[in-house]
């Protein structure tokens, strides 16, 4: 749905949660508890690109995978150049976003009539 809508209309129990773009949606599920954006970067050394992250102001947590950073609070052109700068060599640069599915489940958890954890 998320690649062929431009706008959603969410109602929960009777009630208007939603009338905005995608975009906006899945921004405001990101504040919301789903995942927040940021960039994936995956490299044979990310010790040293990690440093250099942080004291250009990200946020860096360690990925699922070994190599694998995700970083916050700067873009992949901004992470790639300081890649370069400090000749670190990548293998992945991916910017990411809450998925329209995250975003619902996160902004429509308090309107649900019904959940798999059973009557609220």
């Amino acid at each position: 749905m998320e690649h062929t809508a431009d706008r959603l209309v969410v109602i929960g129990r009777g009630r208007l949660i939603a009338d905005e773009s995608v975009a906006d949606f899945a921004a405001r599920g990101a504040g919301q508890g789903a995942a927040a954006p940021g960039v994936t970067v995956r490299t044979t050394g990310p010790g040293p690109l990690a440093d250099a992250l942080r004291a250009s102001g990200g946020e860096v947590r360690p990925g699922d995978d070994a190599g694998t950073l995700l970083v916050t609070g700067l873009d992949p052109a901004r992470i790639g150049a300081l890649a370069l700068d400090h000749r670190v060599p990548l293998l992945e640069l991916t910017a990411r976003t809450a998925s329209l599915e995250e975003a619902f489940m996160a902004l429509t958890a308090d309107h649900a009539d019904h959940s798999a954890g059973g009557p609220r």
